[in-house]
């Protein structure tokens, strides 16, 4: 970040919409001034396009008379009974809003709103560093407003509420999940104080509807780190009531001297794993949920110790119960999720063993499009502290995606699906959709996958009409 001046400042506002504005609100004689992420950003240098204008009077009439100047150019959007306007001019968006004082009740997070100064404006911010005014009228063009000492927390790395934090939270619960987001995002730290109201009051996030609380992680997730904002949120015990099942992981259980290791703190450094390697929102939450079902099928083996049989197959079926709890998308995006929790075991299986052309088939089949993500995903999933393993386990996923390359190219057409499908089998053996029915069908594509059989219709009737006498179907 850098410091700036009041002068300083003035120059970096020093543009045709700035100004504009400033006639605006000097023409009616009110005072207003750019509030919020618009001026943090200009501290932190970092890029941002939404503007938000907070007037001491009318934002509405302020938004009026700058759409007026700036002519047809530039279209307005009124919204009463939020007593807002935008104003869209040249690819940039001006977000009105008239200063105003907020209560709650505590049954809701909508705020009893009333007309209020800078002052009462700036209280109710949710954080020091959004606090920050500058202001556009013309005998203080440039000059900041900053009560609560934003500035000196954002070159200290510290997020902090402008008021006191247990009333900040309580009021509006969703600022708990901002808290984390913004120190995520900043990389910044939660201030003691702040954190401990975090603590005590992760319970109110009940009444936060899903949907606000899956766009919010979804930006914790699309951050550089966002391991950090899942260990804050394990911490304050926000988690445990938004994402229980995850949660849940971080345990370490012994018995007989022998420990298994908290899946909780893998799975983060698995996310951030991915995350490296790409911005995909999706992948990252398949990255979150790959080792989701290692809390129920924990069991104890006296031989082989600690043991997570089929958490994969569990976690798989676990995803759409989540998705549908946490309001997220129940549509490909849930299947692709699904699809790589189920499936992120079957490279590492494969590269624990010799790299065979029938395994490989068969992976590209179930994968289809996503064998790449999939092929990240187990990548990342390598987090052991053993080097020598970790090295062996990489060089022979670099062998899987070799072969995963050669087979593309060569075996294109053994890839698709076999030539007589499960409607012409019903039909010729006259079966209803049944067991049958299915055992046939694998049998012909088990024989194509691994290249016994041509995916050609002479062979393939010859072997179902062989497979169909042996189950006395004919």
């Amino acid at each position: 970040m850098r410091l700036l001046s009041d002068a300083e400042l003035a120059q970096i506002l020093d543009k045709e919409i700035f100004h504009k504005i400033s006639d605006a609100a000097d023409s009616l004689g009110l005072e207003c001034y750019v509030v919020g992420g618009y001026v943090r950003d200009l501290f932190l240098e970092r890029p941002s396009n939404d503007i938000d204008v907070v007037v001491v009077g009318s934002g509405i009439k302020v938004a009026d008379a700058l759409r007026r100047s700036l002519g047809r150019k530039a279209h307005i959007s009124v919204f009463r009974n939020f007593g807002t306007a935008q104003v869209k001019y040249k690819g940039t968006e001006v977000e009105f809003v008239g200063a105003r004082r907020e209560s709650y009740t505590r049954g809701s997070r909508k705020p009893i709103v009333e007309d209020g100064t800078l002052e009462d404006d700036q209280n109710r911010r949710d954080f020091t560093i959004n606090a920050l005014a500058v202001c556009l009228n013309k005998d203080r063009f440039g000059e900041l407003v900053d009560p609560f000492d934003g500035v000196y927390d954002m070159e200290d790395g510290i997020i902090r509420t402008p008021l006191d934090p247990d009333i900040t939270f309580s009021d509006d619960p969703l600022r708990m999940l901002r808290c984390i987001r913004f120190a995520t995002q900043l990389n910044f730290f939660i201030e003691e104080e702040t954190f401990d109201a975090l603590q005590r009051n992760a319970d109110r996030i009940k009444i936060i509807s899903g949907e606000r609380v899956e766009e919010e992680l979804n930006k914790i997730m699309m951050t550089k780190t966002p391991s950090k904002g899942f260990v804050d949120l394990q911490r304050c015990g926000l988690l445990p009531l938004i994402m229980p099942e995850l949660s849940a992981l971080d345990i370490i259980e012994t018995k007989n001297g022998r420990a298994h290791k908290n899946n909780f703190y893998h799975t983060l450094e698995v996310l951030d794993n991915v995350s490296r390697r790409s911005d995909n929102l999706w992948l990252r939450w398949a990255a979150l949920m790959h080792d989701i079902g290692k809390a129920r099928s924990k069991r104890w083996d006296p031989i082989a110790g600690w043991t997570f049989h089929n958490h994969n197959f569990i976690g798989a079926k676990m995803v759409p119960e989540i998705f549908r709890r946490m309001k997220l998308p129940m549509d490909a995006k849930m299947k692709y999720v699904q699809k790589l929790v189920d499936l992120h075991m079957r490279p590492i299986a494969i590269a624990d063993d010799v790299v065979t052309d029938s395994a490989v088939r068969r992976l590209i089949n179930d994968a289809g499009d996503d064998i790449d993500d999939l092929m990240i995903l187990c990548e990342a999933d390598i987090t052991s502290k053993n080097q020598v393993r970790k090295q062996q386990f990489l060089e022979n996923f670099r062998m899987v995606r070799e072969k995963l390359t050669d087979l593309k190219e060569t075996d294109f057409k053994r890839l698709l699906q076999p030539v007589i499908d499960g409607n012409e089998i019903m039909e010729m053996f006259h079966l209803k959709p049944s067991r049958e029915v299915g055992t046939l069908k694998q049998t012909l594509k088990n024989a194509v996958l691994d290249n016994k059989v041509a995916n050609e219709r002479e062979p393939l009737m010859q072997l179902l009409m062989e497979k169909a006498k042996a189950m006395g179907l004919c």
